[in-house]
């Protein structure tokens, strides 16, 4: 007797099946399969072969494979009892609950006393598959590692494409070959982290950005994940994603992974990050109202750090709305008595000698001016030369001997005392003044794993989301360190990277949206000379970069001469001109085939209008700029495009290509199997190419 279950979205289908009450495995994940392949037919033509040195029957790779059936590679579960005995469970069904495109598996071991669900759903708007895994117990045991449902990586691929990074250079993105054994990682810091952000991408074979059969993955967790990729002896091979091992110290009786969300793409990576990028940005951000259309951003951080002058920063105000900020941010600095980074985190009461009426004054004249008030919190952190170190030094998480980071410890959020106490200084304020957004910032990882943690701060967000729902939210983590569908579930933000380098921050983002729309991914103007690199890039490149996303600006605007500021002020307004359609737009990597270049097309929903961004970032091998193909187009349908900054031609472009004079009106076949030639540029420059359909 066999079991199986089928889903479908018009693109992908995911076929399950099991042999009696065994666990299922997924025994095809792909293209749509036509609806009248006879599923007992598609489960025997998946038995493979054995031949020496195997055992009789391959072991099923199932959605949680089991020690139990001699299965030779990684399980998805292990477990130890309230004695510390290794424990391995042996499944069998008990139920199943199908609804349109969603499916609930219970499974039980009876002698062990265990419970296994499993969950999926398909959804029909975005193509995106949200995997997940339950387990209860009669008894109390130690969870040593739950993967969420398991899938199958395709036999045809070479290779996987994950991302690691640091401070000031996140979403690096790694090639990594299919060989047999395991590629793992294993975040261990308490946070999303920018060591080794939770997703992955399998392109087959000559997969690219906009063509060939990719399947993505992403763990929507911000306390530290496991990734296994592995390939079994026989060839197969398989992904598991679930929480950091071990990240539950105390024994339980209940646990849950976070959900995995998968895709399969026939249009190469730009399938994966148009299902990311949609799904986050329509299911799980809960936007402000105040916060659509997306207001253009100043942080003064780059500007005064520690040095805060109610007069100065009512110039810089005026400055920056004059410029075309729609909301001022008043970062680290204005509380207890923080003139650096060693002392007052935890003391969440206005320094009386900078603010001595408080932050009114201040937040009045921004609002006088049209902006949105924004303030900055590290809530989760505490200096131990503080006034609640003083009072509560038993609040905080980790042996009282631990090595510093930036000078702080971490609170433990698991405590309710401590939620409570945070969320009434914050409260406080939000009810006191005027506050429309809240920089969150995380400026060190923990000093040990533990899933308690993030629990307690999602409860601390979801309480204020819930008392504040017009208070938009930013996830700041040293930069990009806490990026993940879980904490985007609670935030409406992310800072991507402490590096206001244009040219670094152009990596980073093209990297980034393969997960990430533009909406939430904050992206800064920063100072003539870069605070992190020491580069100087002319204000235009510095602007287009940040307006390739939620534009703000994170400079001195006193530092900027008429002409960089009437730059500044024309490139914002095409930003506020564009912001809506571009909030909906989907951005899609460029196959470039000069590599000195990045290039990237937002498209607007409906396909009528896009919008180019061919980032020159170094000396090309070649004289001149190979033709870029564009993606996404409707072949037949004819389009016309226009160089916005045509007038930036440099002067060592002394031929005429079409469109430094003119538009360029030719079919959507041509524009994707030819390209468009752009005119010479210097390296450090973008060229901006505004198209539409005809």
């Amino acid at each position: 007797m066999t079991r199986s279950w089928r889903l479908d979205d018009g693109h992908q289908t995911l076929v399950l099946a099991a042999r009696g009450d065994f666990l299922p495995e997924v025994i095809y994940w792909g293209g749509s399969l036509p609806v009248d392949d006879i599923t007992e037919n598609l489960i025997e033509a998946n038995v493979q072969d054995v031949t020496g040195g195997m055992l009789d029957a391959n072991p099923d790779m199932s959605i949680c494979p089991e020690a139990h059936h001699t299965f030779p590679g990684q399980p998805g579960i292990r477990l130890r009892n309230a004695q510390g005995q290794s424990v391995h469970p042996c499944f069998k069904y008990v139920t199943a609950e199908e609804h349109l495109n969603q499916l609930s598996l219970t499974y039980s071991d009876a002698v062990l006393g265990l419970i296994y669900k499993a969950h999926f759903a398909m959804n029909l708007d975005t193509g995106l598959m949200s995997i997940w895994a339950e387990l209860s117990s009669e008894m109390p045991v130690h969870m040593q590692w739950l993967a969420a449902p398991v899938l199958p990586a395709p036999h045809h691929s070479d290779e996987m494409l994950d991302f690691s990074g640091r401070w000031i250079g996140e979403f690096q993105m790694n090639r990594v070959p299919w060989t047999a054994g395991s590629h793992m990682r294993e975040n261990r810091t308490g946070r999303t982290g920018h060591e080794h952000f939770p997703g992955l991408l399998i392109p087959e074979t000559g997969a690219t950005n906009t063509k060939g059969h990719v399947f993505g993955f992403h763990y929507g967790w911000s306390g530290g994940h496991k990734m296994i990729a592995e390939e079994l002896p026989d060839g197969r091979r398989q992904v598991q994603f679930g929480h950091a091992s071990d990240i539950q110290a105390d024994v339980a009786t209940s646990f849950q992974t976070a959900k995995l969300y998968a895709i399969f793409s026939d249009v190469g990576l730009n399938g994966c990050a148009k299902a990311f990028q949609r799904h986050l940005r329509d299911n799980l951000v809960a936007f402000p109202i105040n916060a659509v259309p997306r207001p253009v951003h100043y942080n003064c951080w780059e500007a005064i750090y520690f040095n805060h002058d109610i007069s100065i920063l009512k110039e810089i105000a005026k400055k920056a709305a004059g410029l075309g900020a729609e909301r001022f941010v008043l970062d680290d600095g204005w509380f207890g008595s923080r003139n650096d980074d060693t002392s007052s985190l935890g003391d969440w009461q206005i320094d009386p000698h900078k603010y001595p009426e408080g932050l009114e004054p201040l937040v009045s004249h921004v609002n006088s001016l049209g902006m949105q008030f924004g303030l900055w919190f590290e809530p989760e952190m505490i200096n131990p030369d503080s006034a609640l170190y003083h009072r509560h030094s038993d609040w905080v998480l980790g042996a009282s001997d631990q090595l510093l980071g930036r000078h702080q410890m971490v609170l433990n959020l698991a405590l309710p005392d401590v939620r409570d106490y945070l969320y009434d200084c914050i409260a406080q304020l939000l009810n006191d003044y005027n506050i429309g957004y809240i920089k969150w910032d995380h400026n060190r990882v923990l000093p040990l794993a533990d899933a308690a943690q993030t629990h307690g701060t999602y409860d601390l967000l979801d309480r204020l989301q819930a008392t504040f729902p017009n208070v938009e939210i930013e996830s700041c983590s040293s930069g990009g360190g806490r990026i993940d569908f879980g904490i985007l579930e609670r935030t409406q933000r992310v800072w991507l990277s402490d590096s206001n380098d244009a040219l670094e921050r152009s990596r980073i983002q093209h990297n980034a949206a393969l997960f990430l729309p533009s909406v939430v991914t904050g992206s800064h103007i920063g100072p003539r000379s870069c605070h992190t690199s020491g580069r100087i890039f002319d204000i235009r490149y510095r602007a287009w970069v940040a307006a390739q996303r939620h534009m703000g600006f994170e400079m001195d605007p006193r530092e900027l001469t008429n002409a960089e500021a009437e730059i500044l002020i024309e490139v914002t307004n095409w930003y506020k001109d564009n912001r809506n359609w571009l909030a909906q737009a989907d951005i899609l990597r460029l196959d470039s085939s000069d590599p000195a270049v990045i290039a990237e097309m937002q498209l607007s929903r409906d396909g009528h209008k896009f919008v180019i961004f061919s980032n020159q970032a170094d000396t090309s091998a070649q004289i001149n700029r190979r033709p870029l193909r564009l993606t996404q187009l409707e072949p037949l349908a004819r389009y016309k495009l226009i160089l916005r900054d045509r007038d930036q031609v440099n002067h060592l472009s002394r031929s005429n290509p079409l469109l430094k004079t003119k538009p360029l009106e030719v079919s959507g076949t041509w524009l994707m199997l030819h390209g468009i030639n752009l005119p010479w540029a210097f390296p450090g420059t973008i060229w901006v190419v505004e198209g539409e359909k005809i």
